[in-house]
């Protein structure tokens, strides 16, 4: 028990561990926890699109994902030429003497793309970027020398469901989704 509340209270600290895409574009990006919790739902969504997803082992994956960061920090593009992490040994640091010792070899299962679930979730984790960049871009914040750079990620994509997200996310305002909710202008006294 109390290996599993150390790590509920080191869970705590992912929202502490900024990413690090910050270093190039300034605005306020979402932390590691923030980050993590989006990449969950993506990755439920494009299993919803995929057949034979174990929905339980994919959300383990997406919650363990980038947990090691804790540790190890994030390494953005640039930085990984130059730094040397140690994930497995983080993980196992992390892991070993809970009751989710299992999260070592989903990990491992993370890293090789090992599984559908694992793909799914490596494409969530991509297109929480591309999510995040549009979010940027409808705040005025000029990324788009950014947004051109990832078009490389359409051809990196495991899944044609997270293909077919990429390009909606490409289409779409991220206002939509409460402009044309139930709102006080379409339903309310503003309505005319």
């Amino acid at each position: 028990m109390e290996k599993d509340i150390d790590l509920l209270y080191e869970i705590g600290t992912l929202r502490f561990v900024e990413r690090t895409w910050k270093q190039f574009l300034g605005p306020d990006f979402a932390n590691n926890a923030e980050h993590s919790f989006r990449v969950a739902w993506i990755a439920l969504t494009i299993a919803k699109q995929e057949q034979g997803v174990n929905t339980e082992k994919l959300l383990k994956i997406a919650l363990l994902h980038d947990l090691l960061e804790t540790r190890t920090g994030d390494v953005n593009y640039l930085s990984r030429q130059y730094t040397i992490r140690n994930d497995e040994l983080a993980v196992q640091d992390i892991f070993t003497g809970t009751s989710f010792e299992e999260m070592i070899s989903l990990f491992n299962e993370y890293k090789d793309k090992a599984s559908l679930e694992a793909k799914i979730v490596k494409d969530a984790d991509n297109l929480d970027v591309d999510f995040e960049l549009a979010e940027q871009t409808s705040k005025g914040n000029n990324v788009q020398e950014w947004v051109e750079l990832r078009n490389q990620v359409s051809e990196k994509l495991y899944t044609e469901s997270a293909k077919r997200i990429w390009n909606e996310i490409k289409k779409t305002s991220p206002h939509r989704w409460h402009l044309n909710s139930r709102n006080r202008f379409n339903a309310g006294d503003w309505k005319k």
